[in-house]
């Protein structure tokens, strides 16, 4: 899928992936690849900077923590993150009915 495409809505994916729980960086891009079935495979300079950018506008909160052995960035969702995770999903899901029902009969 194309990386336009993605790009604004990367912020409603990534939170997404961190409402499943704390995650650090690597297991966020793994976890989209995941359950996107392949479409999402996004590099570690797209995904870390959308995380610092939800973290400095309070949507996400982080920490560091030993995983696995090592000394990682734990990302989690904040209240507001979640509340703004809502707000997202609902805009996601009118857009998206309106697409299917503009381009639905297309073959």
């Amino acid at each position: 899928m194309g990386h336009d495409r993605i790009r604004g809505n990367l912020d409603l994916l990534l939170l997404s992936i961190l409402s499943a729980g704390p995650a650090h960086g690597y297991h966020v891009i793994t976890a989209l690849k995941a359950r996107s079935e392949g479409e999402f495979d996004l590099a570690e300079g797209t995904v870390y900077p959308a995380l610092h950018g939800l973290e400095a506008g309070g949507l996400v909160d982080s920490d560091w923590q030993a995983v696995e052995g090592r000394r990682r960035r734990v990302y989690r969702l904040s209240d507001a993150g979640a509340r703004e995770l809502a707000d997202q999903t609902a805009q996601w899901r009118r857009f998206s009915v309106a697409v299917d029902s503009v381009i639905g009969g297309l073959a």
